[in-house]
């Protein structure tokens, strides 16, 4: 495991790149966000998106979410109407996950066999960047229904096992995870708050 430290507002470019090299690989990535640290694999890497799941001791049953880019790349993996663009043009960037219909080329292991997918858009341009070149996964680095930890040390002794890459930037400001809000159905629902 390597870690790199850095500051939650600047973007090392250096980092972004090895970070993008070790998703590319097939490995998993302890990355800050808007919100909390997430455990990040290549959305299209099965294998990897299994090791998350195993990470976290989280049922393969509970779908994961997935982090682009930005607002544009939402596309890629998932069908958005009119009404829901408009909505994840006033909130996105932000602290919030969307549930849209997925695309064919979501993988089946990141959804559970739904047909719908969590989509997110973090104001951390670390985050973004990772995504750059693909989607990746987007869960908080935190044992499944066990407290989320805002330091990467404690997330570590948490998780008690070996991620490939961490980028520490030190205390995340929050410990609670995106709003969850359901875009699907006819009237919005939020999920989490």
């Amino acid at each position: 495991m390597k870690i790199l430290k850095t500051s939650i507002d600047e973007l090392d470019e250096n980092i972004i790149d090895e970070a993008i090299q070790v998703l590319s690989d097939g490995g998993i990535v302890l990355y800050p966000t808007d919100t909390v640290y997430g455990l990040g694999a290549n959305i299209f890497n099965n294998d990897a998106v299994r090791r998350v799941f195993e990470i976290k001791k989280r049922s393969f049953l509970k779908p994961l979410s997935i982090l682009v880019s930005d607002v544009e790349a939402i596309d890629i993996v998932a069908r958005v109407t009119v009404r829901e663009k408009e909505i994840i043009n006033e909130y996105l960037p932000g602290p919030y996950t969307f549930i849209l219909t997925k695309e064919k080329i979501v993988p089946r292991v990141i959804t559970s066999g739904s047909t719908h997918v969590g989509v997110r858009v973090p104001n951390n341009d670390i985050s973004r960047r990772l995504a750059s070149l693909f989607p990746i996964t987007t869960t908080s680095a935190n044992l499944s229904d066990e407290e989320v930890l805002s330091n990467p040390d404690d997330i570590l002794e948490q998780l008690d096992c070996e991620v490939d890459l961490v980028i520490d930037v030190g205390d995340l400001k929050s410990d609670h995870a995106s709003m969850i809000v359901d875009l699907s159905k006819t009237t919005p629902k939020i999920i989490r708050r």
